[in-house]
């Protein structure tokens, strides 16, 4: 029974800060310079690791479906395949869970030092409330950088997949865009694009959770940064099959 509790509490604490962060928005002060700062850090300096993720990702579904198409002849539908299964699935789940071993990380470890080192203590005392200063800016810079990253690591895997058809299975340029940007209609592009959002506001949530929640010195940040990157990896992949299956049954 502790244990159940333990995990109400931990459920109780997690939806109250969730809230909190969201309706700070609408209460000042507003930290718009710290929220593009979060921005930067969040989004900016993770363009690279992305476009590598999205390049490689989009290379690897040509390499492995290659074969199959040509079995069935249908080689010159490779475009819509890497188009659908970038935008739909591989693109948003795999910048998330980027995002949450380096930004979510970063948020835990970077909270959870304050905490230890007292500075958040200090912040109170001197009538700053830390949810609304720290965990707000970095929730909104996290909900509205995902899917601006998954926009580009969609685009860098399409380009992978062409280079690969282009010169494993000699496919018309022309023809793997023309199929790839067909198959992209309103229901695609709206799932692909709220799917980020959600897995975002995941990770940025999740990683000032377990920041502001950090007890026990430096020993805890470095647990807490842990629970942190595997709750929001663990948490993106559940949100990401409760939303397909909501999205199948509304639209599809």
């Amino acid at each position: 029974m502790d244990f159940l509790y333990k995990i109400l509490y931990e459920v109780e604490e997690f939806v109250t800060l969730t809230i909190r962060s969201v309706t700070n928005i609408f209460r000042r002060p507003r930290y718009i310079q710290d929220t593009f700062q979060q921005m930067e850090t969040i989004g900016v300096r993770s363009v690279l690791i992305v476009v590598l993720v999205g390049f490689f990702t989009g290379g690897v579904l040509a390499l492995q479906t290659s074969k199959s198409l040509k079995a069935f002849g249908a080689v010159n539908l490779m475009g819509q395949l890497i188009s659908l299964s970038l935008i739909r699935e591989m693109g948003p789940v795999l910048t998330a869970l980027m995002l949450a071993g380096r930004a979510g990380s970063g948020i835990a470890s970077e909270l959870g030092s304050m905490v230890v080192t007292e500075q958040i203590s200090a912040m109170r005392a001197l009538g700053t409330d830390p949810v609304k200063k720290l965990a707000t800016p970095r929730v909104i810079a996290c909900t509205t950088m995902v899917p601006l990253l998954t926009v580009i690591a969609d685009l860098f895997g399409l380009i992978g997949g062409w280079i690969v058809s282009f010169y494993n299975l000699r496919l018309n340029t022309a023809l793997y865009w023309n199929t790839a940007f067909r198959a992209i209609d309103y229901n695609v592009v709206l799932e692909g694009l709220m799917k980020p959002v959600v897995f975002g506001f995941i990770v940025g949530s999740v990683g000032c959770y377990y920041g502001l929640g950090t007890r026990g010195g430096t020993r805890g940040v470095g647990r807490n940064t842990t629970q942190a990157v595997v709750t929001a990896s663990i948490m993106v992949i559940v949100a990401d099959f409760f939303l397909g299956k909501l999205i199948l049954e509304l639209w599809h």
